[in-house]
Parts: C-alpha cells; structure tokens; sequence
C-alpha cells in the first residue's frame, strides 16, 4: 500500500484502489488531496496490470463528504485561490470520466456534494443500505458548475436532478437506487466482498471490448459531435486483436479465457 498525506492506494490482483484518508472529517477532501489523487489515478492509468479501479473512502461512515471546510480559509481566500481549486476539482473529475478503464465507486455512509460530483464521474455505483446522499448547494449559495450538473442529469434525469437541488436534502440508499443514481444496494456488512466480486468480473472480461464500449457510451452524452471514425476503428482493433481469437478458443475448449488487451 502507498499513501500520499491523506489518500492511500493499493493492489489486489487487477484491481487497484484508491482511497480517500480523512475520517475524522468524513473523508473531506482538501486541495493537496484532490492533487493527489490525480496522481494516484495517473498511475493507474499507465499500470498495464491494473484493469479495473475501485473509489472509496476511510473510516467506515462516508464515502466522500464534500470539500473540507475548514480549509476554504487558506485555499479559497481569493478569487484567484477558488479558481486555482475549482479548476484542480474539474481536472481531477475529467480524469476519472475519460479514464479508458472501468471505475467503481464503493459508497459507505455519507456522498455528499462533491463527494457526489465524484461519485458520478465513475462507471457505477454500488453503496451500502445505509448510505445517503445530497447535493446540499442551496443550502449554502453555491453555484454548481455545468459539467458536473450534466453528469447528473444524464445519470437521473431532469426531474430527479432539479428533485436533488432544490430540496438538498440527504436521500436514502433506496432512493438512489429507484433515482437511478446506484447501480446496487448491498448490505452493510457485504460491500467490501461484493465490489471486490464485481470488479474481478469485469477484470476478467476482454479490456478492448471494454475500452470500446466506454469511449462509445462517453461519445454518446457528450456535446460534441460523435468521434464514429474512431469508435468504429477500436471496433475492428477488437476483432483483429489475439484477444478475440482466445476469447473463441476458449468457448471451444469450455474453459475461462485468459486475455491480454492485445
């Protein structure tokens, strides 16, 4: 295991993981940590060993609980300090969105405002019965940012998402998951098994299809004009790659492929 003041990673297997490290604060996250975990993901990123990335946080009682209060003093004291910090937040949450691999976000207890932001920039969502989530900016005259309240709404709609601003107030985990906001509910005492099963699924499943399917589904909510020339060449880069030979030589031979991404 690594660490970086308060953001701690590590590996198992496939899979790597990274952790938000501020418990005594619910896991508030403060400019150096945001910094940090840009790293952590970048190299992960680049680990070729690592096919899947799993998100959490320390301590038992949240996931991540927004920005650090406490620190706005000293790293939002001016406009020039806010958006030095908001532009740090926006590179870190574009990372995770376009990152080429799968990330899970492993939720226990409180995903609040910009725990939630980050939350959303991952693939899926999977979170104990007991956790609870909000977006409390209407509580506080904060203006949310745009790309952030798009990954909302593409996630849960219109209604949902105007539902979750204009009450801020914490929803349970059955109402994320009837939002759409979840992907599972797990009991509490099964979270740690069940992220660690689904991710080591998705780790044995062929990376090139993977890839192909994420940068396709991210074409598709994006503004931009869709990119078909390049979906449609890491379609054919899957056909003609080793893996798809193994993947039906396997089937053949009744046993679990073994692939590579190449």
């Amino acid at each position: 295991m690594t660490s970086t003041d308060k953001m701690l990673t590590h590996k198992e297997g496939s899979v790597g993981y990274i952790t938000f490290n501020n418990p005594e604060k619910r896991n508030a996250v403060s400019l150096d940590m945001w910094e940090a975990c840009e790293g952590h993901l970048d190299k992960f990123r680049h680990d070729n060993d690592v096919h899947v990335v799993v998100v959490t946080g320390a301590g038992g009682k949240a996931f991540v609980s927004g920005a650090d209060i406490s620190k706005f003093g000293e790293e939002r004291a001016s406009k020039e300090a806010s958006d030095h910090y908001n532009e740090v937040v926006d590179r870190v949450n574009a990372a995770f969105t376009d990152f080429p691999k799968p990330t899970i976000a492993m939720i226990r207890g409180y995903c609040i405002g910009g725990g939630m932001g980050l939350a959303l920039t991952c693939d899926m969502r999977i979170c104990t019965e007991g956790s609870s989530f909000a977006v409390p900016a209407a509580k506080l005259s904060i203006g949310y940012r745009y790309t952030g309240l798009k990954k909302l709404v593409d996630l849960v709609g219109p209604s949902f998402a105007k539902e979750i601003f204009y009450t801020a107030r914490q929803f349970t985990a059955p109402e994320a998951l009837a939002m759409g906001l979840v992907n599972r509910v797990v009991a509490n005492g099964e979270l740690e098994s069940y992220v660690r099963n689904y991710a080591e699924t998705i780790a044995g499943n062929a990376p090139l299809t993977i890839r192909t399917v994420k940068y396709m589904i991210g074409q598709m909510l994006s503004e931009e004009p869709s990119d078909l020339e390049t979906a449609e060449k890491m379609v054919q880069e899957c056909f003609a790659s080793n893996d798809f030979i193994e993947g039906r030589t396997a089937f053949m031979e009744k046993r679990k492929p073994k692939f590579t991404g190449k």
